[in-house]
Order: structure tokens, then sequence, then C-alpha cells
């Protein structure tokens, strides 16, 4: 799932670029709140992370734009501003949930699964399609036999058709959550070589996922 950080401080940015990758997560990570908005107009992310305060456009004013504009996208907040005034108008801004500095990346990683599992997703916390289930926490696959042998993109490609299904998948909103350059799976075979193989490890599960032509795919049922 595609991830956007927006952090001035360039070694806590380089530490959650640098993790939230370790967890699976595709990431967007920028340094101000400028840049943070012109990649919400772009892209879409399950979930945003922004600083609070940043130069020039703060994390604040970042979600209050997203809202005024209907951007539903979660978004967690980070500061070191600890005084409820402070989180009472954070929240009351748009955010939906706040993380104070100094926090450990156990905390971060637990506060963004369970804002996927909030509405606008409606998300249960864990996803399944016929015998085969995926538990975005532990990002576990598994079928009728037992735990799947899945790559990290081929978990990312599964965890999305899940999360949408049963409508189908775009080519372009698979290669901007799939993959960090978009540009390359659009124009090639890249996400078809990806989907084959994912299809011959879901072979023993009833899961099946189907080329809608000239649109993408979609993951049902047999």
């Amino acid at each position: 799932m595609r991830v956007l950080v927006a952090e001035d401080d360039p070694g806590l940015r380089s530490v959650l670029e640098r993790g939230l990758r370790e967890h699976g997560y595709v990431v967007d990570a920028v340094e101000d709140g400028a840049a943070a908005l012109a990649y919400l107009r772009s892209y879409e992310y399950e979930v945003a992370v922004l600083d609070w305060r940043m130069p020039a456009t703060t994390g604040i004013e970042v979600v209050r734009a997203m809202r005024a504009r209907g951007d539903r996208t979660p978004v967690l907040m980070l500061t070191a501003r600890d005084a409820t005034e402070d989180r009472v108008e954070g929240l009351n801004g748009g955010a939906d949930d706040y993380l104070v500095k100094p926090f450990t990346f156990a905390e971060l990683t637990a506060r963004l699964s369970a804002l996927q599992r909030r509405p606008p997703l409606a998300l249960d916390p864990v996803l399944a399609c016929g015998d085969l289930t995926f538990d975005p926490t532990t990002r576990m696959a598994s079928g009728p036999e037992g735990p799947l042998s899945l790559t990290a993109t081929e978990t990312a490609l599964l965890e999305l058709l899940l999360r949408r299904a049963p409508a189908p998948v775009n080519r372009r909103t698979i290669a901007i959550q799939v993959w960090d350059d978009e540009a390359d799976p659009v124009g090639s075979n890249t996400i078809d070589v990806h989907v084959g193989r994912l299809r011959g490890k879901l072979a023993d599960t009833s899961a099946r996922i189907e080329t809608v032509r000239g649109f993408g795919y979609r993951i049902v049922p047999a």
C-alpha cells in the first residue's frame, strides 16, 4: 500500500521511509507541506503521515486543505506538542490520529494498521477471498495448505486486490500502489508478469485473479 510521509527533519524522514518500506509499504517521502499537497493531488494514498511543524505549510494546514476539497485519506499527525488543547486542535482540524514524538516504530505501524481498518476503508482485520486469507498486520497470506511464500511485490499486489474486491483494479492504480516508480510497470508487461506469478501461487486456493480486458484485474472466489 502507498503511504505519504511529510517530515521536515531529514534524519527522521529517512528512518520512517526506510522502516515503512521494510514493512511492505510503497513510500513517498517529502520535506514540507507544499510538497505533501502536490503529492496528494497526484496520487491515491491509503494513509498519510504528516509532521505538524513543517516550513511554510504546516501539517495541520495540509490536513485542513485536504478535508476542504473532500480528500478523506486517513491522516496520522506527528508532533512534539502533547498538550490536550494541541491534540484537540489537530483532531478537530481533520487528523484521524495523533502520535507524540519521540515514539517507537512499532507504535507507528500499529496506528497505521488501525487507520487502514477505519472507514472509509471499512476493512476487516483479516482479508479473505474464498479459502484464501491475508492478515495485513503480519502480512501473511494463507490457503488451505498453509502459509503462501510470496515476494514483497506479490504481497502488495494481493493486498490491493483483496482490499478492492470484488471491484476490478485498473493498471494505473496497481502501478501506483505497488511500485515506487509507477511509470515502468504501466508501460510494460511488468504487472502482467507479477500477476502471472501470483496466480501460480494461488493455484491451490479457491481465489482466482481475473483479467478485466482493457482495464486491469480483480480477485474473486472460484
